[in-house]
């Protein structure tokens, strides 16, 4: 292995940290209907836990309003309880056909709430970085290098720590003003 190498993974790595960040952002609804809210919602159905996804079409017929249309009616109640269970704060409608869940607009409090959670996830995403950093940077002392390239590459793997860190921030305060957008 050499440097090169070591600094290719560790931007991988880091593309990685941003990519898994940006999907635990969708995760967090900003008080428009999303898809992907309902993402982690299991529905008992045909004797086993299922995805919300795998048992029906979900769609935004409206910008606060999701459409959930099950490709089997008889799963409609499961889907309805699945939906209570999760404890999303949605109330889920079945109209015998679809289920359909207005998204409620969020309360200052809660935006407040959501917030605090995103600064939370970035948080987190910049601990991953710095353990690819501390990562990155043992493995160039490993190699039979000069100091002076050891410290290059060190310089190097550390642009790429700022780089990364401020994709964060900007990931972060994207995501805290359309939560805090009303």
């Amino acid at each position: 292995m050499n440097k090169e190498t070591i600094l290719e993974d560790t931007k991988q790595k880091m593309e990685h940290t941003i990519e898994s960040l940006e999907k635990r952002f969708t995760s967090v609804r900003a008080g428009r209907a999303n898809p992907s809210s309902l993402d982690g919602v299991l529905v008992s159905c045909y004797g086993m836990m299922m995805p919300l996804n795998q048992v029906g079409t979900i769609s935004v017929p409206e910008g606060r309003q999701l459409l959930i249309k099950p490709f089997d009616k008889s799963t409609l109640s499961a889907i309805e309880k699945a939906i209570f269970e999760a404890n999303l704060g949605y109330t889920p409608t079945n109209d015998g056909e679809t289920i359909r869940i207005i998204i409620p607009p969020l309360t200052e409090e809660r935006r407040v709430e959501l917030t605090k959670q995103v600064k939370a996830m970035a948080e987190e995403s910049k601990v991953s970085i710095r353990n690819i950093r501390r990562d990155a940077i043992d493995d160039i002392k490993k190699l039979e290098i000069s100091e002076d390239e050891q410290k290059q590459g060190d310089n190097q793997v550390q642009d790429l720590v700022n780089l990364y860190n401020k994709k964060i921030e900007e990931k972060l305060s994207e995501k805290e003003e359309e939560l805090m957008s009303v």
